[in-house]
């Protein structure tokens, strides 16, 4: 049996000096980007951070552990290759930004218990194999962000539109049946696109194919728009300060 890639390996010393404070005060663990396969037991002894962002690793699941961290407000975990979460991720009750997006998740894959996050206020759930949403997240009435963009949703359900508080509904990407469904679920909320800024290296072939391709079509459209062979003409202004010049006598410093 092959092995994966082996990843980096996180001391306690290396996550005690990723701690940031946020512009609010906020104690966030910053390991994105570290080339992690295992979540590092480690930082089980920072379990004081309110924030942690583990996004653009290599991680494949996150243990039941996670429940420690119950001062958690904010979790950013896109872009891995998760598979599964826990069910204890439900306990962090203080929880108000999930973002599992870009990850390997199937509807299965999505415990019951995130409908227990009764402070979420944006859950992202984008790129990811969804074929359909659990009804439970209605329970979410906190929400004002959902991000279901590039899964296998066929259809919207219906709780998404009777969730009071939310304003912005991302399911662009999805084969959904039928085409003006999109448009009767957002109206009145606002849809956005998520954006991402990375590095080539740190894509996936087919990310980065997608943005090749879209960088291509967008220079094809610029090498075709037509440019100003010369300066335009203005015979009838007159020349800079010219009438400056001429009545010059008149305001000049004597």
């Amino acid at each position: 049996k092959a092995k994966g890639p082996k990843g980096k390996r996180i001391t306690l010393k290396m996550a005690k000096n990723a701690i940031r404070i946020t512009f609010d005060g906020k104690r966030r663990l910053d390991l994105s980007k570290m080339g992690i396969t295992t979540f590092p037991k480690c930082i089980l002894e920072l379990d004081f951070v309110e924030e942690i962002d583990l996004s653009r690793n290599m991680l494949k699941n996150i243990p039941s552990t996670i429940e420690k961290f119950q001062n958690l407000r904010w979790l950013d975990l896109h872009s891995n290759q998760l598979e599964e979460l826990p069910k204890t991720i439900g306990t962090l009750q203080k929880l108000s930004y999930l973002n599992i997006c870009n990850n390997k998740l199937t509807t299965e894959d999505l415990p019951e218990e995130l409908n227990h996050l009764k402070n979420l206020h944006v859950l992202n759930l984008g790129m990811n194999y969804l074929d359909s949403v659990s009804t439970g997240l209605e329970d979410l009435q906190e929400l004002t962000e959902l991000g279901l963009f590039d899964n296998a949703l066929t259809t919207i359900p219906d709780f998404v539109k009777n969730l009071p508080k939310l304003e912005k509904l991302n399911v662009r990407g999805n084969p959904l049946a039928d085409a003006t469904e999109e448009e009767e679920h957002v109206e009145p909320i606002k849809r956005i696109e998520t954006l991402y800024l990375v590095q080539e290296k740190d894509l996936c072939s087919s990310c980065l194919k997608m943005c090749q391709d879209e960088r291509d079509k967008l220079n094809k459209i610029i090498d075709v728009t037509p440019t100003l062979s010369k300066k335009p003409s203005f015979p009838s202004l007159l020349t800079p300060n010219s009438t400056a010049k001429d009545n010059q006598e008149e305001w000049r410093v004597r």
